[in-house]
């Protein structure tokens, strides 16, 4: 029997397929989730991937013997099923494996809305259900079974983006996209269709076996031939989005990488200038400059965990009209609270065209701080590590010590957070400061303890 403890994560579904996970698990996933959601209608979408087309029919074939209506909107980006589920007004499921390697697929599942189906909202009774399924054989279906049906949804999705940013009277801009061979492919030519942009594509045909390199932006060595490319072509800016095409890695004229946090800051002073006052979320490992550019422009910050449940949860909390990560994902109220790397890559645009300057004069004013970035140390006792960091840092005069999310600990001149990660027996290091010497220095201090 298929252990699902091992593929049913905090917030999807992900395994390898089909050794850890395959149709036939799909088919009660889709029964388990119409039950769960208790929804007479359904959205489903699903990526590039050789294995995604048969999941999520196999899921579609499961929710609708359970009663459930399925619409099927085909190929498309996570975004674009939140777009669907938003607009459509219906519970949806994504299969998708995002950036992971082509070997795995997984399901992203929400409620109406967008809304988030994670551990604590829905897919801790999926998995059980499942489970029991598998033991005991498939489940009653329902006295009429629901009807599936095709539809294509990716002009309406593009023309929705379109009408939240204002890009009528940019000017003339050379953009490199970097699709990776996943769904930005699909999505990208469409939305940008009709625009002032002269769009230089790379690994725009959808290939799910990832023939070029891996489809994880925040990997440097992923961004290697767009940084060649927009310096090639003499490009204003470049854009790599991840398998699903949910999250946007930006890069500068020069092809140098434009940190999420300096987007972060970038896209809320324009929320801010559309809604004077509003919340801004950002996790707590974005840059220091986040809080203080929203200070600047009138909003309000609210700092939360890592992962977009929290985020998504903190938005709806605080009527937020934006938020951002660290790993790209940037999130919108106009968006149902749903990220969407493709909003915040019209905005960019938006920024970048509606003044004259190159894009690296632009994010100066948001990227003032030097970083680590993520680094991460295998220990096999993450507490243990993490309460040597604790004591060694506790005493430190002028520190303030948190743990909201990991440890974060914080000076006037420098902060740093380490977070144990869920899935890997794994500690992830971020360090912040006012010059490089210091991340450095905080960054080997740290470092020598995790690893000793």
């Amino acid at each position: 029997m298929a252990d699902l403890s091992q593929i049913v994560k905090a917030y999807d579904v992900r395994g390898v397929v089909p050794e850890q996970w395959d149709e036939k698990l799909a088919e009660l996933f889709g029964a388990a989730f119409a039950q769960v959601t208790e929804a007479r209608a359904i959205v489903i979408g699903h990526d590039m991937r050789p294995s995604s087309p048969g999941l999520s029919q196999a899921f579609a074939r499961g929710a609708a013997a359970q009663g459930a209506d399925v619409t099927l909107i085909g190929l498309c980006s996570t975004d674009e099923l939140y777009f669907a589920s938003g607009q459509l007004g219906l519970p949806g499921a994504m299969f998708t494996a995002s950036h992971n390697p082509a070997q795995y697929n997984g399901i992203k599942m929400c409620r109406a809305g967008a809304a988030p189906v994670g551990q604590d909202t829905g897919l801790a009774e999926i998995r059980a259900l499942a489970e029991g399924w598998l033991e005991s054989g498939a489940p009653e279906p329902a006295a009429v079974p629901g009807t599936v049906t095709e539809r294509d949804v990716l002009a309406d999705y593009a023309e929705h983006l379109r009408s939240l940013v204002d890009l009528g009277r940019i000017r003339p801009l050379k953009v490199v996209v970097d699709a990776g061979n996943g769904m930005g492919g699909h999505t990208v030519p469409t939305v940008l269709d009709g625009l002032p942009v002269d769009l230089v594509p790379m690994y725009f045909e959808l290939d799910g076996t990832f023939p070029n390199h891996e489809a994880n932006p925040l990997d440097p060595k992923n961004i290697v031939d767009l940084q060649a490319k927009v310096r090639e072509t003499g490009a204003d800016i470049g854009l790599a989005f991840d398998g699903d095409a949910d999250r946007c890695f930006v890069v500068d004229e020069r092809g140098e990488p434009v940190s999420p946090s300096a987007i972060t800051a970038l896209v809320a002073a324009r929320e801010l200038a559309k809604h004077p006052g509003g919340t801004i979320i950002h996790n707590l490992i974005t840059s220091w400059s986040v809080p203080e550019v929203v200070g600047e422009h009138g909003g309000r910050a609210v700092r939360t965990r890592v992962g977009h449940s929290f985020i998504k949860q903190e938005m709806a909390a605080h009527g937020a009209v934006f938020g951002g990560e660290h790993s790209a994902h940037y999130y919108f109220r106009d968006f149902w609270n749903a990220d969407t790397g493709m909003l915040a890559a019209l905005h960019v645009l938006a920024a970048l065209g509606g003044q004259p300057g190159p894009l690296s004069e632009l994010v100066r004013q948001y990227d003032r701080y030097a970083a680590s970035g993520e680094i991460n140390s295998t220990v096999a006792d993450q507490a243990g590590r993490s309460a040597a960091v604790r004591a060694a840092y506790e005493g430190l005069e002028g520190a303030e010590l948190d743990e909201l999310d990991g440890l974060t600990v914080t000076t006037p001149d420098w902060w740093f957070n380490l977070r144990a990660s869920n899935t890997e027996p794994l500690l992830r290091l971020n360090v912040e400061a006012r010059d490089a010497a210091t991340v450095a220095r905080v960054r080997d201090e740290v470092l020598a303890i995790v690893r000793a």
